[in-house]
C-alpha cells in the first residue's frame, strides 16, 4: 500500500505546477457585514477558507486590522471604511498565501483635487446637514416555508421588510443530497445560507435509533458526510452549518435525553462530522453550535459545547410563545434571551452570536412592541451579529405579517437598528 501511496504522491507533484497556489488559496473569501456606507462606517468582515491558525491583515485602502483565523480557518474582524476619491473601496484579507477581496460602495465620496479648478471662486457653504446614520452591524435574516428556491416568498419578505434578507435559513435531512442549487440560489441574491444539518429523517419521531449519535461517531455515516464535504468544497463559496441544532431540548433524536443517547455522545459526533467534513476540503464552512435558549429541565449547555476548536460561532433559537400554548406565558425579549447568551459568552469567548430561530406570537401582549424590543435589545451587543426572523404560520402565526402593526414595527425596527 505504502508503495502505491507513494507513486501517487509522485504523480501529483509531477501534475501540480511547483508555482501553483495551494487549493486553499482558491477557497478563500470574505463577506461584508453590509456593502454599503458612508466613509468611516465600521464593518465586520467575515472569512472562510483561509490557512488554519494563521495570523492574517484585513485592509481597505490605508485602514488595516489584524485578524488570526480558527482552526477550520475563520475569522471575524471591524473594519472602518477610509475616504476615498473613488466610490468603492476594495476589502483585502490575506493570510499566508490565501488571499481574497470584496467591493465596499461609498454612499458618499471625498473629492478629488485633481477635479478642483482653482480659477473658480469657491462656492458658498452648504448648510449644515445631519451625518448620514451609519449602515446596521446585525444582520437580517428569515426562514421561509418554501425555503431558497421560494423566490416569491423571499420576495415578500424583502417588501414587508424594507430591505432584502442576507442570511437564508434552510434545512436538510441525512437522507438529502447536499444542497448546491439552493446554495447557489441564496448567493445569487447577494445573501449567505444558515444551513440547518439534521441528523434524522424527517417524519420518523424522536426515537429513530438508526440515528443514534453513538452510530454518526462509530463511522456509520462517513461517506455520506464525505460527500457533503466534498460537495460543500467544490461549491467553494462561504456558508453557514449548523449541525444537530436545539441539541439541549428534548424534541429531536440527537438529544442526549433520548433515542439510546448519553452523557458525551453530541460533542463525540460533533467533532466527528466536522473532522470527516473537514478532511473532505470543506474549509468553506462556517460551523455553528446552536442550542435552544435553556429553560427548566434542558440538559446544560457545558456538557454539550464542543469545544473552541471545532466551533466557528455559536447562536441560539428563542420564541415568544405568549398565551399561544397551554404551557407558555408572554416574555420579553431580555427575557428569552438574557441568561442563554451570558452562557454562550462564558462557553465560547470571542465568538460571534447569533440568533439563528426568533419570533413572537400575537396571543398574550404587544408584538409590536415585542419586536421593537427585540432589535433594540440585540442591536446594543456589538457580538450579536445576526437575527433570523422564523416567518412560518406554523404552530402559531410566527410572521413578520402576522397583523399589521406588527408588519409596521419590523420595517420600523430594521431601519432604526441602524
Amino acid at each position: 500500500m505504502f508503495r502505491y501511496i507513494l507513486c501517487f504522491a509522485v504523480l501529483l507533484a509531477w501534475a501540480v505546477p511547483a508555482g501553483a497556489a495551494p487549493a486553499h488559496a482558491a477557497m478563500a473569501a470574505i463577506t461584508l457585514s453590509q456593502a454599503t456606507g458612508p466613509a468611516g462606517t465600521s464593518v465586520t468582515v467575515t472569512g472562510t477558507g483561509f490557512p488554519k491558525k494563521t495570523s492574517g491583515t484585513l485592509s481597505a485602502g490605508t485602514n488595516s486590522v489584524p485578524f488570526k483565523t480558527s482552526a477550520s480557518g475563520y475569522f471575524t474582524t471591524e473594519l472602518v471604511m477610509p475616504e476615498s476619491a473613488d466610490p468603492t473601496v476594495t476589502v483585502r484579507a490575506v493570510a499566508a498565501t490565501a488571499g481574497a477581496t470584496a467591493t465596499f460602495t461609498l454612499t458618499y465620496s471625498s473629492p478629488s483635487t485633481a477635479e478642483e479648478d482653482p480659477a473658480e471662486p469657491a462656492p458658498a457653504p452648504a448648510p449644515a446637514t445631519p451625518a448620514a446614520p451609519a449602515p446596521a452591524t446585525l444582520r437580517f435574516g428569515v426562514g421561509t416555508p418554501g425555503g431558497p428556491l421560494a423566490a416569491a416568498e423571499l420576495d415578500e419578505v424583502t417588501a414587508l421588510a424594507g430591505e432584502a434578507p442576507s442570511i437564508i435559513l434552510s434545512y436538510k435531512d441525512f437522507n438529502q443530497a447536499p444542497p448546491i442549487t439552493e446554495l447557489e440560489a441564496v448567493r445569487a441574491r447577494g445573501a449567505l445560507t444558515l444551513l440547518t444539518w439534521e441528523p434524522w429523517a424527517w417524519g420518523g419521531g424522536t426515537a429513530q435509533p438508526a440515528y443514534s449519535l453513538d452510530r454518526i461517531t462509530a463511522g456509520d455515516f462517513d461517506p455520506y458526510l464525505s460527500q457533503w464535504g466534498e460537495s460543500l468544497a467544490a461549491w467553494g463559496h462561504p456558508v453557514m452549518l449548523r449541525f444537530g441544532h436545539e441539541m439541549n431540548g428534548n424534541w429531536y433524536p440527537w438529544s442526549e435525553q433520548l433515542n439510546g443517547n448519553g452523557s458525551g455522545d453530541y460533542v463525540a459526533a460533533w467533532q466527528h462530522v466536522h473532522a470527516v467534513v473537514t478532511a473532505a476540503g470543506a474549509t468553506n464552512v462556517t460551523w455553528v453550535w446552536n442550542p435552544n435558549v435553556p429553560y427548566w429541565g434542558s440538559v446544560p449547555l457545558a456538557g454539550l459545547y464542543p469545544g473552541a476548536a471545532y466551533v466557528d460561532a455559536v447562536a441560539l433559537d428563542g420564541y415568544n410563545w405568549g398565551t399561544s400554548a397551554s404551557w407558555s406565558s408572554w416574555v420579553s425579549p431580555s427575557q428569552l434571551f438574557g441568561d442563554g447568551l451570558s452562557q454562550l459568552r462564558t462557553l465560547a469567548p470571542g465568538k460571534q452570536i447569533l440568533i439563528a430561530e426568533t419570533s413572537s406570537a400575537e396571543q398574550g401582549g404587544n408584538k409590536a412592541d415585542w419586536i421593537t424590543s427585540l432589535f433594540s435589545y440585540l442591536a446594543a451587543q456589538p457580538d450579536i451579529t445576526a437575527v433570523t426572523w422564523f416567518h412560518y404560520n406554523k404552530e402559531t402565526d410566527w410572521r413578520i405579517n402576522s397583523s399589521t402593526s406588527s408588519a409596521g414595527a419590523f420595517k420600523q425596527a430594521l431601519a432604526a437598528r441602524r
